[in-house]
């Protein structure tokens, strides 16, 4: 066998002498593949080529989700924690201990320089040339400063500010023979504003008409009917001429604090805030509220776009129909 493969080795070989390479691979193929024939006749295994193992199945791609949970195992997160503000907790807790703390320090502070005058043995008309006399009228002072200031805490407390229900009917009006896109616009700003907002009351008036009255409506005295918005009234008051004039908007934080409310009479009476957004030039957009100073920073910014976008969608259907009522 050795042989016969030298006989191919040559024969390769004597082809082409610069293939000298090619060669030397042919040859050791042989007496490999040769070397494996005799050793599988020698052990009796029948001869089979070997074959590399397949490879492993691969794993199918299956989307993988995280389930985020509330609940977590103790010691599992070892990110950082919110800090609390113990102090600022305990005071809240105990509001009116720390509003009478001022008086109680006061007091033992007076006990004290009275006290330390007797055990003295110093004379108790005030001397100036006594450095002592000095001392006590120092503390003295301090400590009638601490008494006043518990007393101001005491009588001067902060009002707590919580919605109201609004004291009126539910009213819902929307002009007439406006389109569909229109209407399901008026309704989804409504929708937002009551959401989000405190808004509980939207009057939207437009050329000297009635756009929309929806939410809670003040109600009359004699009927218990709800009061309709004078349009053409409400537009000549100062209110909102000078909502029109400036074209920004006025915000009533407190509107019992303004003479100018008895300009809006449809509004429930326990209005605590509004907001006067211009419309353009033609109309305006009137937002009570249940809470004083409810509306926010982010509430006025966000109504003030909404008044833009309503003003653009008015602008194209304005008209000059009658008034329906829509339940």
């Amino acid at each position: 066998m050795t042989s016969g493969t030298n006989q191919i080795q040559s024969s390769v070989c004597g082809i082409d002498d610069d293939k000298i390479h090619l060669c030397n691979y042919v040859s050791l193929f042989v007496n490999l593949k040769s070397l494996e024939a005799v050793s599988m006749l020698h052990i009796g295994i029948p001869c089979t080529s070997v074959l590399p193992p397949p490879p492993p199945p691969r794993a199918p791609n299956f989307r993988r989700f995280i389930w985020a949970s509330s609940i977590q195992r103790k010691g599992s997160y070892k990110g950082p924690k919110p800090g609390r503000d113990w102090i600022a907790d305990w005071v809240s807790k105990n509001d009116d201990a720390v509003r009478s703390l001022p008086i109680y320090v006061g007091g033992a502070s007076l006990l004290a320089i009275l006290f330390n005058r007797a055990i003295s043995g110093i004379a108790p008309v005030a001397d100036a040339s006594s450095s002592q006399s000095r001392a006590d009228l120092l503390t003295l002072g301090l400590a009638v400063t601490n008494v006043l200031t518990g007393l101001v805490w005491l009588s001067i407390r902060p009002k707590s500010i919580i919605p109201v229900e609004p004291q009126g009917v539910e009213r819902q009006v929307i002009y007439s023979h406006l389109p569909e896109s229109v209407v399901s616009e008026i309704h989804w700003a409504w929708e937002s504003l009551s959401t989000v907002t405190c808004c509980r009351s939207l009057v939207i008036v437009y050329d000297f008409q009635c756009i929309a009255q929806i939410g809670v409506a003040a109600k009359s005295l004699n009927d218990n009917e709800p009061i309709t918005v004078d349009a053409a009234k409400l537009m000549q008051g100062s209110l909102c001429q000078g909502v029109l004039k400036s074209g920004a908007q006025s915000y009533l934080a407190n509107l019992s604090l303004y003479p100018g409310r008895t300009e809006l009479p449809f509004l429930p009476s326990n209005t605590q805030a509004v907001i006067l957004q211009p419309l353009g030039d033609r109309g305006i957009a009137i937002l009570g509220g249940d809470t004083i100073r409810g509306f926010t920073t982010s509430d006025q910014a966000w109504i003030s776009y909404m008044g833009e976008k309503l003003d653009a969608t008015l602008a194209k259907y304005s008209s000059d129909m009658p008034l329906v009522v829509q339940e």
